[in-house]
């Protein structure tokens, strides 16, 4: 035992000096694990650049839940009707832009305004749900399991009330841009430039972080990185944002888009093929800037630091003067309004609004946060982290469809590596404390 301590005592020192946490790298190093796998297995389908645009769309609408469900779960909290919100809302807006706006108000299909007001209504109902079930936690004193299991009921009942199991389609043309999907020759991605400036702007903030970071610890004393530990991790960052952009565009548009395509621009088609880069979708997009905003909140906002004073101890927070009820009842309602944003990723992407919208997608949010590492026992988890989990999350039902393993032992599978993912986060609190 000492000899191996001794053995792996430089590699301790290395991540010590960057300052990387023992469970994101171990994330990282499963997700590795996963995909070479999985690629072996399928005979190099997994590792494809359609397989790897298709994953990073799927991830994306669980990915965007996830964020705001770390915030609820540091609070002490759960929130189980994320799916059910999310069939709730999805199915709601596509029958504001399908049947509410032109048969009602009889103001036609296909408004340049329709998409914008479709998207402001979904989020302001999943703001309200949220906060609704949030004030029953906070100012009612009912367990949030307790609250959001009725929730979950409550709102797929409320689906199928006023669905009466039809479906909703089609939806308006630009709303559709927001899955990711295509439109005759429109594309729900951004593109081959697009898409580098997006990587290039996304790398300058990276390096402009870290250099206002390492300045912010300086002015303050902190200890900072040593500045070949700096530049490791920046370089490490934008060589990961650059190969998403180089996947992205290493994944042409379907051949019968690149051709019709060539035919309006007057374009004529090589021997081989027109190669046409998709480009970052959409939806990756829309996940990015959740991130940004929901990472903004939680750790620079006042509102942020409440929540995870209130998860790390509820009564020192409300003894510091928090309100720790209107924290709450806020997390929530964020909640809400995330399920509403991936509502609309997920309607739009189908092109439809369906009664089975968003089922066990709570149990795929909620398995994203802990395998990111949020701690169940409160004040602990990253955005960051949540986003990796999703990806880990899709990566092995992705993996598994490739493969053709049938819906039930999927689910076995991931709640096995749900469960370890908890134990391992019990056993690794054991030995800090």
């Amino acid at each position: 035992m000492t000899a191996v301590t001794s053995a792996l005592a430089p590699a301790s020192g290395v991540l010590r000096s960057l300052e990387i946490e023992t469970r994101m790298l171990g994330m990282i190093a499963a997700l590795i694990i996963i995909w070479v796998a999985f690629n072996v297995l399928s005979g190099g389908t997994f590792l494809s650049a359609r397989n790897l645009w298709n994953l990073s769309v799927q991830s994306a609408s669980i990915a965007i839940m996830a964020t705001g469900m770390v915030l609820v779960i540091v609070s002490r909290n759960i929130d189980l009707s994320v799916g059910s919100m999310l069939g709730f809302l999805g199915y709601t807006m596509a029958m504001f832009q399908a049947v509410w706006v032109p048969q009602s108000l009889g103001l036609g299909l296909e408004q340049p305004y329709t998409w914008v007001l479709t998207l402001v209504l979904g989020i302001v109902l999943g703001a309200a749900i949220g906060g609704l079930q949030g004030f029953v936690v906070a100012y009612g004193g009912v367990p949030s399991f307790i609250v959001t299991l009725g929730g979950l009921l409550i709102w797929r009942g409320l689906l199928f009330r006023y669905a009466q199991g039809q479906t909703i389609a089609p939806l308006d043309r630009t709303f559709q841009m927001l899955g990711g999907g295509t439109v005759g020759t429109n594309v729900g991605a951004l593109g081959e430039w697009p898409s580098w400036i997006l990587g290039v702007a996304l790398c300058l903030g990276i390096v402009g972080t870290l250099i206002a970071s390492r300045r912010r610890k300086r002015r303050y004393g902190f200890p900072v990185r040593p500045l070949w530990a700096e530049l490791l991790v920046g370089a490490v960052a934008c060589g990961i944002v650059l190969g998403t952009v180089w996947v992205a565009n290493s994944y042409p548009l379907p051949p019968a888009v690149a051709e019709q395509y060539a035919q309006e621009h007057g374009i004529s088609v090589p021997p081989g093929g027109l190669f046409i880069p998709t480009g970052v979708a959409f939806p990756v997009v829309i996940m990015l800037v959740v991130t940004l905003v929901v990472t903004f909140l939680a750790t620079r906002r006042r509102f942020g630091r409440y929540v995870y004073a209130i998860g790390g101890n509820p009564d020192a927070a409300a003894l510091a003067g928090i309100n720790v009820r209107r924290t709450i009842m806020l997390t929530f309602a964020l909640m809400g309004s995330l399920a509403a944003v991936s509502a609309a990723v997920q309607t739009a992407r189908l092109n439809a609004a369906v009664t089975s919208l968003g089922v066990q997608n709570e149990l795929d949010v909620i398995s994203a946060a802990v395998i990111g590492g949020t701690s169940f026992s409160g004040g602990i988890g990253t955005v960051p982290g949540a986003i990796l989990g999703a990806v880990v999350m899709q990566s092995l039902r992705s993996g598994m469809v490739l493969l053709l393993v049938d819906s039930p032992t999927q689910d076995i599978v991931v709640g096995i590596v749900l469960v370890a993912a908890v134990g391992l986060d019990a056993v690794f609190r054991r030995r800090v404390s």
